[in-house]
C-alpha cells in the first residue's frame, strides 16, 4: 500500500551516523593550518591546469598528442589536485546570534518524549510500533514557530531570546470522541515550568489545535487495518484478477503471493465526517507508479469500528461495480477483458544507462563541471548554520513538514527577509477513474524535512560543495540525514555586466577612444533535494552578487500514471505498453517576509505598463500617437494577485515613506516573475475546494501577524471542506500600507505529460522560478565594487 495507506517515505527511526575525517579532510585542514601550503597548492594546480592546455569544461584529452601514457599522468595529477583543493573546507566565521530558527535539539525531543509518557500527563499515551487506531499514539514532535514580535528585540536589540516550544501532534484514537490533538509543550528544556497546553493559535479554521479523527491521515495502525480489512476480500477475487490484468494478485500485504501494492488517493475526507479510500493496485517494484493495473477499490473507513468499514464498489474497464458479485458476473460473461495489458518488468524503467540505446560519439569524456577553483568565497558557522557571502548573511533554520527555511536574510548588513521558505508542494490530478480524479497531494503533510536524502557531489551539487546535515525527530529519536544540504558558488554561464563604448572625436584626425568593461557574474547556492514518494523536487535559493535572490525548483521522479485506455487522451498521452501519464498540476507555495532596510513599515507597489494617446507638441502635424507609460498604485488591502498575460505589471515591495535612496527614490524590491509561474487549475474542484485558496492565485499580500505563520496546515490535505487553516481568512480587508507584510507565491508546473516523462520527468522541463530583486534599494547597480573584471581602454587613429 502506499501514499495516505503508506506514508511516502517510511517513518522508522534511524541512527545517528558519525564519521571519522576523510583523507581529504584530513588534508583540508592541514592545509588551512599552513596558508603558506595553501597558496603553494593553488599556484602549483594553475600551473600545470596552464601549461597543460586544459579547461575545466571541456574532456581533458581536448588536445592529440604523441604520448598518451604522460598525458594520462597529466589527467590523474590534474584530478588530484582538483580533489585536494575541492577538500579545502569553507572559512569559518561566527554568527552574530543564536540560530533560535532551528528545529528543538535532540536532547530536549526525548525529554518531551519522556515527558509526555510519564503517566502524570494523563494522556495514557501506547507506543506507536503497537498501538491500534483505538488507542493514543505521538505522531510526532516538531518545533512550535516562534511569534516574529518575540524574536525581533533579540535579533535586533539586547532582549533575550524568546523561549522554545515542541510541537506535539497526538492521534487520540482511545476517545470516547477520538481526535487528533496539536498539543505544545514548554519552555524548554524540559523542567519543573514546562507545561502542556493545547496548540490553538495557529489555526483559524474554528476548532484550534483539534482535528477529527477521519481526517488524521495515515499512520501505521491505519495501514494494519485496512489490510486486515482488504486481504480477504482481494483474495476472494484473486482468480479474476489474476486471469484479467496480467496475473495480478493480493493475498496480503506480507504475503509471498502478492505482486501488488495498494495505492490510496489523497483526500480520505472532505471535513472529518466521515473517511473512504480510493485505491489503485500497481504491480510491485521500484517503477511501480509506471505500472498500474486498470483495477480501482472503494472503502469506507470511517470511525474506529472497523466491523463497520465496508468495501463500496470495485471499478475496472470504466464501469463500477457495488459488489463482488457484480464483479464476478461480468467477467463469467468476458466483459472485463482488455487488449492493452500492463507489463510487470521494470528494468526498463529504472534510472540507469539503458544499453539498448546505443551510445552517443564521445559521451564517455568526463562532461563539464563547475568547480571553486580560486578556493571557497564563503563563511559559514556550521553549529549555527549561518551563512557569510558577497554582502549575504543569513540563518537556516527549519521545520519538519517544511523543510529548510531562511531567516534574517541581510545584503550589505540591511535586512531584506525576516523569512524566506517553502510553505507547501502541493499537486493535483486528472483522469477518468477514482485514483486520478481524486488525487491532491499536499506533499508538507508527508514532511519534507524527513524527505531529505544524500545528495551526490558532481551531480546532485559540484564537486567541492559544503554540505550540511538535516535532521528530524522520530519517536524519542532524532534521525540525521547525512549531507541533506549542500552550499556553494557557481558560475551562471554569462556575465553580471558589460559594455563596449566607442566616442570618436570630432577634428581632421578622427581618432576615437573605445572602451569595453565586462564583470563575471556568480551566485551563492544553497539547495536541498526532497523525495516524496515517486517525485524528486531540487530546491535551490542563488543569492547574487547584485542583491537579487533567485529562487528555483525543479521536478523530476516517476508520473503516477493511470491504466492506459485508447479514448481517454483528453487526460494524458499512453506513455508506455499499458500506461497513461496523467495531466496533473504542480504548485509550490512560498512566503516572504518582507522587512525593507531592516523596517517593518512596507508597502506594495503595483506598476502597470500600459499604453496611452498622447499628443506633443514638438512633434508637428503628428497628432495623438500611442506609447508607452507607467500607472503605478500602492495597494491598500490584503488581497490575492495575479501576473498579467504580457508580462506588463510588476510588484514591489516598498520601505517606509522615508526610507529613499540618494534620488528620492522609495526603496524596495521588486518580486520578477521568472519560468512557469502558475497557479492552481482547478479553483471549484471538491477534492482542493477551501483547503488551497493559497494555490488558486499567483500571489497574495497580508498583514504579519505571529497567529499566522503558515498557509497551511498539515491536516487540510484531508478537510477539503472544512479547513484546520482557512488561507483566505488571511485576506480580511486589513490595511497593507506602511505595515509589516508577508507576500506568499506560487510557483509550478502544469504538467503535460509525454513519453520523455519515462522512465522520470527531466529537471531540464518541469522547472519554475522567481527572483527577489533591488528595485531603487540603492543609488546604482552593485558591480561596482567587484573586482574580478576587465577593463580594457584603447585609442585607435583608425576606428
Amino acid at each position: 500500500m502506499d501514499e495516505e495507506l503508506l506514508p511516502k517515505h517510511a517513518g522508522a527511526a534511524e541512527p545517528v551516523v558519525t564519521r571519522a575525517p576523510s583523507r581529504a579532510r584530513q588534508f583540508a585542514r592541514t592545509a588551512l593550518k599552513n596558508t603558506a601550503g595553501l597558496v603553494l597548492l593553488v599556484a602549483v594546480w594553475k600551473l600545470l591546469l596552464y601549461s597543460s592546455g586544459y579547461k575545466l569544461s571541456v574532456a581533458f584529452d581536448r588536445h592529440d598528442v604523441q604520448n598518451q601514457n604522460q598525458k594520462q599522468n597529466q589527467n590523474d595529477n590534474l584530478e588530484t589536485l582538483l580533489q585536494q583543493l575541492d577538500a579545502i573546507p569553507a572559512l569559518t566565521t561566527k554568527a552574530p546570534k543564536r540560530n533560535i530558527w532551528q528545529p528543538i535539539s535532540p536532547e530536549d525531543n526525548a525529554a518531551v518524549w519522556n515527558w509526555l509518557h510519564d503517566p502524570a500527563q494523563g494522556l495514557n499515551l501506547t507506543a506507536p510500533d503497537i498501538a491500534g487506531i483505538n488507542d493514543n499514539m505521538v505522531r510526532w514532535i516538531d518545533t512550535v514557530p516562534l511569534n516574529k514580535t518575540d524574536v525581533l528585540p533579540f535579533i535586533d536589540g539586547a532582549g533575550a531570546p524568546p523561549p522554545s516550544y515542541a510541537r506535539v501532534i497526538v492521534h487520540e484514537g482511545g476517545k470516547v470522541e477520538p481526535v487528533v490533538q496539536e498539543y505544545m509543550v514548554g519552555p524548554l528544556p524540559v523542567g519543573p515550568a514546562t507545561t502542556l497546553s493545547k496548540l490553538d493559535y495557529l489555526f483559524n479554521g474554528g476548532t484550534g489545535g483539534t482535528v477529527p479523527y477521519n481526517a488524521r491521515g495515515s499512520d501505521s495502525a491505519l495501514m494494519v487495518a485496512v489490510d486486515a480489512m482488504l486481504t480477504p476480500v482481494l483474495s476472494s477475487i484473486s482468480d479474476v484478477t489474476k486471469a484479467v490484468f496480467s496475473g495480478a494478485q493480493y493475498w496480503g500485504a506480507t504475503d509471498n503471493r502478492t505482486n501488488l501494492v495498494l495505492n490510496g488517493a489523497t483526500p480520505i475526507s472532505f471535513d472529518g465526517k466521515e473517511a473512504h479510500l480510493n485505491i489503485n493496485v500497481q504491480f510491485h517494484g521500484p517503477a511501480r507508479y509506471l505500472l498500474p493495473v486498470d483495477f480501482y477499490i472503494l472503502v469506507d473507513i470511517t470511525g474506529t469500528d472497523t466491523t463497520l468499514w465496508s468495501v463500496r464498489g470495485f471499478v475496472t474497464r470504466s464501469r463500477l461495480f457495488k459488489t463482488e458479485a457484480e464483479l464476478r458476473a461480468a467477467f463469467e460473461a468476458g466483459e472485463l477483458w482488455s487488449d492493452v495489458h500492463q507489463r510487470q518488468d521494470y528494468d526498463w524503467a529504472l534510472v540507469k544507462q539503458q544499453k539498448s540505446m546505443g551510445e552517443r560519439p564521445l559521451e564517455r569524456r568526463p562532461a563539464p563541471q563547475s568547480r571553486e577553483v580560486g578556493g571557497k568565497r564563503y563563511k559559514v558557522d556550521a553549529d549555527a548554520q549561518y551563512i557569510e557571502y558577497m554582502g549575504w548573511a543569513f540563518y537556516v533554520g527549519g521545520l519538519r513538514p517544511l523543510g529548510p527555511m531562511f531567516y534574517d536574510v541581510k545584503f550589505k548588513g540591511e535586512r531584506i527577509l525576516y523569512e524566506m521558505s517553502l510553505q507547501e508542494a502541493a499537486s493535483q490530478y486528472g483522469g477518468f477513474q477514482p485514483k486520478a480524479a481524486s488525487t491532491v497531494y499536499h506533499d508538507a503533510s508527508y514532511s519534507l524535512m524527513a524527505n531529505l536524502f544524500p545528495m551526490i557531489a558532481g551531480f546532485d551539487c559540484p564537486a567541492g560543495s559544503t554540505f550540511w546535515n538535516a535532521s528530524y525527530h522520530q519517536g524519542n529519536t532524532t534521525v540525521v540525514r547525512e549531507n541533506a544540504i549542500c552550499i556553494f558558488e557557481q558560475d551562471p554561464g554569462h556575465p553580471l555586466s558589460r559594455h563596449r563604448a566607442t566616442e570618436r572625436d570630432s577634428g581632421a584626425t578622427s581618432k576615437s577612444s573605445s572602451h569595453v568593461g565586462v564583470v563575471k557574474d556568480a551566485a551563492l547556492h544553497v539547495r536541498f533535494i526532497a523525495t516524496v514518494g515517486n517525485y524528486d523536487y531540487i530546491f535551490d535559493y542563488g543569492f547574487g552578487l547584485d542583491g537579487a535572490i533567485e529562487i528555483t525548483v525543479r521536478a523530476s521522479g516517476y508520473l503516477m500514471s493511470s491504466a492506459y485506455y485508447k479514448d481517454q487522451g483528453q487526460f494524458g498521452p499512453r506513455i508506455q505498453q499499458g500506461t497513461q501519464g496523467s495531466i496533473h498540476d504542480h504548485i509550490l507555495t512560498f512566503k516572504a517576509d518582507f522587512d525593507i532596510a531592516g523596517e517593518t513599515a512596507n508597502s506594495l507597489q503595483r506598476t502597470k505598463l500600459v499604453a496611452v494617446e498622447q499628443e506633443q507638441p514638438w512633434f508637428e502635424n503628428m497628432g495623438a500617437f500611442e506609447l508607452l507609460q507607467l500607472e503605478s498604485d500602492v495597494l491598500d488591502v490584503e488581497q490575492p494577485l495575479s501576473w498579467t498575460p504580457n508580462g506588463d505589471t510588476t510588484y514591489t515591495v516598498l520601505g517606509s515613506k522615508t526610507s529613499l535612496n540618494a534620488w528620492g527614490e522609495r526603496r524596495g524590491y521588486r518580486i520578477v516573475p521568472g519560468r512557469s509561474n502558475m497557479h492552481l487549475t482547478t479553483l471549484k474542484s471538491p477534492w482542493s475546494k477551501n483547503n488551497m485558496a493559497y494555490a488558486k492565485t499567483h500571489l497574495a499580500v497580508t498583514r504579519q501577524h505571529d497567529n499566522e505563520p503558515l498557509a497551511n496546515s498539515v491536516h487540510n490535505a484531508h478537510l477539503p471542506a472544512a479547513p484546520h487553516v482557512d488561507f483566505a481568512k488571511f485576506m480580511d480587508g486589513e490595511s497593507v500600507q506602511e505595515e509589516d507584510l508577508v507576500v506568499w507565491f506560487n510557483l509550478g508546473m502544469h504538467h503535460f505529460t509525454r513519453a520523455e516523462d519515462v522512465p522520470v520527468t527531466l529537471f531540464s522541463e518541469a522547472v519554475s522560478s522567481i527572483t527577489l530583486a533591488p528595485q531603487n534599494f540603492f543609488d546604482r547597480a552593485q558591480d561596482g565594487d567587484l573586482t574580478n573584471r576587465m577593463w580594457e581602454d584603447t585609442t585607435k587613429s583608425d576606428f
